[in-house]
């Protein structure tokens, strides 16, 4: 019998055209693990993966339109959720995005130092269509 996932009550699902190539995106990109990946029998479509990324846990899966409830790619529906890493740095916010930019994602909202949230913060958007915000608080006077 396969073993479970181990997942935390709460987690990101994303719906994705092309999972094989989001699961390297999101290596590359964000530097994940992948610790799971189920494929169709043709090796072609994501059926589920889990992937560990700063220290958080979300899943991804091809779009299935034959499964009635499916959850649908960001082209068929728009997204309307960002998903936001807080980091530990003020750098580490410049370098994921750079990181990012540099894998494929474009820019959405330049880094910037918000100083009323006393956060840096920057959000890209992946090939796949979602909004990744990064963020790190910075000393507030």
């Amino acid at each position: 019998m396969r073993e479970q996932p181990n997942l935390p009550p709460l987690y990101p699902h994303l719906c994705v055209l092309g999972g094989l190539d989001a699961i390297a995106f999101y290596e590359k990109a964000f530097d994940a693990e992948c610790v799971v990946k189920l494929v169709d029998e043709g090796g072609s479509r994501v059926r589920f993966a889990q992937l560990e990324i700063f220290g958080g846990q979300f899943t991804i899966h091809d779009e299935v339109p034959e499964c009635n409830g499916a959850v649908f790619s960001p082209e068929e529906w728009p997204t309307s959720v960002a998903l936001t890493i807080t980091l530990s740095t003020p750098d580490a916010v410049t370098d994921a995005m750079r990181r990012a930019v540099e894998s494929g994602a474009e820019v959405v909202f330049e880094t910037q130092d918000l100083l009323e949230w006393c956060v840096r913060h920057g959000r890209v958007r992946d090939p796949f269509g979602h909004v990744w915000a990064f963020q790190a608080f910075l000393p507030c006077n």
